[in-house]
């Protein structure tokens, strides 16, 4: 079965869940505006600039999580879901998942994006499979923290080949979209690697490697 791989924040999203759930933390007046604004502003930059320090920044995503109770956060998660992510779905990203849908390809979102965020946007494409950063959880309470390899950069790489283990897919003739420098150890890995949208780094290595560029 063909593997048919996507990034989800600024590749089939228009724009990046992470970072607007920060910002609509801050709108509902869950976190502190000043102190959240410009933390998740600063991860921003850095991630952009490929030199995020993953684990600083997802203890500072899961702080939300772990400091309120769970049936508030997933009120406000449905909101977010309505109000920013609805908006970022463009008729070309289900566009393309159709595409490889139609060709029976086995089809993934991978993204450093936590699952508790990332589950119910992956159900709005109709993608069963999702690899994200997972958040641990005691008694139906988020602790905060995360389990195992967080699915960011090489971890991506980590993460994916221990789901392979035992699979019937494999990476022969796949396919991986991304818009993100971050992603270049996967892209690299995979046989069909495409730049969706992509940042200046990853453009400029897609053009070295001929790889095709989509921009919508």
């Amino acid at each position: 079965m063909t593997l048919a791989i996507f990034d989800l924040d600024n590749s089939l999203l228009s724009g990046d869940s992470d970072h607007s759930w920060g910002e609509f933390l801050v709108k509902k007046g869950i976190v502190d505006e000043e102190h959240h604004s410009r933390t998740n502003a600063a991860h921003f930059a850095d991630y952009n600039a490929g030199k995020l320090n993953f684990e600083e920044f997802i203890a500072f995503q899961l702080a939300s999580l772990k400091e309120n109770p769970r049936d508030l956060m997933e009120n406000i998660r449905d909101e977010f879901l309505r109000e920013i992510i609805q908006p970022m779905i463009s008729d070309n990203a289900r566009a393309l998942v159709s595409q490889h849908q139609k060709q029976g390809h086995t089809l993934m979102i991978i993204t450093a994006t936590n699952r508790f965020i990332t589950r119910p946007i992956a159900d709005k494409f109709g993608i069963d499979l999702l690899i994200a950063t997972d958040v641990e959880e005691i008694d139906g309470r988020f602790t905060g923290r995360t389990i195992g390899i967080p699915c960011f950069a090489e971890g991506k790489v980590h993460r994916l080949n221990d789901w392979l283990v035992g699979k019937t897919e494999n990476l022969l003739d796949s396919w991986f979209y991304s818009d993100s420098h971050n992603d270049l150890p996967l892209l690299r890995l995979v046989d069909n690697p495409v730049a969706l949208n992509p940042d200046d780094k990853l453009r400029q290595e897609a053009e070295l490697k001929r790889w095709r560029i989509i921009d919508w």
